[in-house]
């Protein structure tokens, strides 16, 4: 599963191509992703420009002035940015097509990820409004982490994953941080003394 680390390479690595650049077409050939592909995804997102590529947690978020694409990636999902409309493959189940010519498209073997259009405000979407901060930013230390780890039973391990407390850390990452830290990761997280 891309974790947080790679769903911003590919933010990073689509973003020059679809910014600033206005749709004029999608095709959808497989809606039954984890969750469906929003039915009117081709009749609304067709016109507008992407102002803004964002990524919160493990979500993809392609912005336009009338609503916003949430995507994610799950677990064997990618984007490809295409110079030209080749022929799809078996698991080529979205196409962005864009009046320059360019082609995004998503692909997803497993078809665990998705492709939502949120018309509303991003931030009260049900898949994002109750994440926790991003791994990197101001909000989250030590002492944040103290607190919302305080009566908790769940590992350490599992409580550093859950979205809810902080975004995107996955397994590996996980592992990678209780062992330079120097945490049983099966401890319980409430266990954890703050230094």
């Amino acid at each position: 599963m891309p974790e947080l680390p790679e769903v911003e390479t590919t933010r990073r690595g689509i973003a020059p191509y679809v910014t600033g650049k206005r749709v004029s077409k999608v095709i959808v050939r497989q809606p039954s992703l984890r969750w469906p592909v929003t039915p009117t995804l081709a009749r609304e997102l067709p016109g507008h420009t992407i102002d803004k590529l964002e990524r919160r947690g493990k979500y993809l978020l392609l912005k336009t002035r009338i609503g916003t694409l949430l995507t994610h990636l799950g677990m064997s999902g990618s984007f490809r940015v295409l110079h030209t409309m080749e022929i799809p493959g078996k698991h080529d189940h979205v196409d962005i097509i864009f009046e320059s010519g360019l082609v995004l498209r998503y692909s997803d073997p497993r078809r665990f990820g998705c492709l939502l259009w949120e018309p509303n405000p991003i931030e009260s979407h049900p898949l994002l409004k109750s994440l926790g901060p991003e791994p990197l930013s101001d909000e989250l230390d030590g002492e944040y982490l103290y607190r919302k780890s305080r009566k908790k039973v769940a590992s350490v391990k599992v409580f550093i994953m859950d979205a809810k407390v902080v975004v995107g850390i996955g397994n590996i990452y996980a592992n990678e941080a209780l062992f330079m830290a120097g945490i049983n990761p099966t401890r319980a997280a409430g266990k954890i003394s703050q230094l």
